[in-house]
Order: structure tokens, then C-alpha cells, then sequence
């Protein structure tokens, strides 16, 4: 595993859980508003070792309720599926942040019953994907994932930053299309400071009173929208 680094402490990365969150190195987007660039692009100064990154979180045994892994995207991490073994050993539940660009990564382990929750990235209507990401994009498999998030049996939830210049209320009702039927989808509130592209210091989020009219247009078809 490639792990550029641990908040050893959060409450808010795993609903009703405290717990500790593991970023690993690498992403195969490029989104420019992303705060973890030096993750993203796999230049993190910090290179901790998976056996340091154990050895804590059996300390934290009976303390801490859960671990999340996120990054980067960690499903680029070809052991990740044994990292995460480790970790349900000790009896932890695990949240997996992804960006749903490796379907069969992500039934594996669902099926192996080693992950309990999944945080899908969507970025933006899948025609705008590429924009978005600044990446070639194999759109199918973004839909495999959210279709097969949406139907696995573990709890879940959608989630897409808003930059306004990127995202009009028509994309949101696209999404909301997209994403008909899911239980949970979370809009957030972009913020310009450390983006990976310096460009989107400029760049602003909607205002409260707009997200609260794209929150209720999004609720034709998702049953729970919120806003954080």
C-alpha cells in the first residue's frame, strides 16, 4: 500500500463513527478543485508504512469505532484488499472513498464482505465528465459502480463538490436522473483554498438559498439530499 498519510482522529469522515482515516498516494483524476492534491498526484512527502499505519490502529482498538480509507483513489492500490483484511481483523468497520472508476474492485470487496459503507464521488453529469476531471474517462464504468453501489446491501452514499462555473441547476437535474432511487446523496460546498489547480482560488460555490433550491429539485428523485 501506498499511504501518504492518517488523521488519526475524525467525526465527521464516518457517520455516527469516530474514526481514523488512511489516505492513499495516487488518483486517476485530476480534478482542479481537489484539496488533496499532493495525494492526488501521487507527490506526497509523507510515506508512512503499512505495518506503522497497523500497528496504531490496533492501539486504537476499543477507542476508535471504525477506519476509512480515501486518498487519492484508492482502489488504484493493488493490496488493497488484503490492507483491509488486516483492519477487519481487529474487528473495525471500514468506509471506502472512491470514485467509481473500478467496478470490479469494488464488488470484490463487497462481496468479501470487507468493506460496511462506500462514498461514491459523482462528479458531474457523465457528459461532463472528462471536463470535470481532466481525464479520458470510461464513462460505463462510473454508471457499473453507481448502479451496483446503489443495489449491493451496504449503506452508502453519493456526493458531488459544486463549483458553480462547472455544475448549472440543468447538470444537478441531470445527476438527480442519474442517481434516481438512491438512499442518501450529499451535495458539498466547494471551498478555494488549497486546490490542486491554483486557478480555482477564484472559483466560488453557490449560495445558500441557490443549494437549497437545487436540494429541492434533487429530491423528485433521491430520498435524502443534504448539504455540508
Amino acid at each position: 500500500m501506498q499511504i501518504g498519510g492518517i488523521q488519526k482522529t475524525s467525526f465527521i469522515d464516518y457517520p455516527g463513527k469516530i474514526a481514523a482515516v488512511i489516505f492513499t498516494n495516487g488518483c486517476n483524476f485530476s480534478c482542479g478543485y481537489c484539496h488533496n492534491g499532493d495525494l492526488a498526484q501521487g507527490s506526497s512527502e509523507k510515506s508512512l508504512e503499512e505495518h506503522e499505519i497497523l500497528k496504531y490502529l490496533k492501539s486504537r482498538i476499543n477507542k476508535l469505532d471504525a477506519v476509512v480509507i480515501s486518498g487519492g483513489e484508492p482502489t488504484l492500490q493493488k493490496d488493497l484488499a488484503h490492507f483491509i483484511k488486516e483492519i477487519k481483523a481487529m474487528s473495525f468497520p471500514v468506509k471506502l472513498d472512491s470514485n467509481g472508476t473500478n467496478p470490479e474492485i469494488i464488488k470484490k470487496l463487497v462481496s468479501e464482505k470487507l468493506v460496511d459503507y462506500i462514498a461514491m464521488d459523482v462528479k458531474a453529469p457523465l457528459e461532463k465528465y472528462e471536463l470535470i476531471t481532466s481525464r479520458k474517462i470510461d464513462i460505463n464504468k462510473i454508471k457499473d459502480s453507481i448502479d451496483f453501489i446503489k443495489n449491493c446491501g451496504i449503506d452508502y452514499e453519493f456526493r458531488t463538490t459544486v463549483v458553480k462555473s462547472q455544475l448549472s441547476f440543468d447538470d444537478f437535474e441531470k445527476i438527480g436522473r442519474l442517481l434516481s432511487g438512491s438512499r442518501l446523496y450529499f451535495l458539498q460546498k466547494f471551498k478555494n483554498n488549497s486546490t490542486l489547480n491554483l486557478d480555482f482560488s477564484k472559483e466560488e460555490t453557490y449560495s445558500d438559498e441557490e443549494f437549497l433550491k437545487i436540494k429541492s429539485m434533487l429530491e423528485k428523485y433521491i430520498k435524502n439530499v443534504g448539504i455540508r
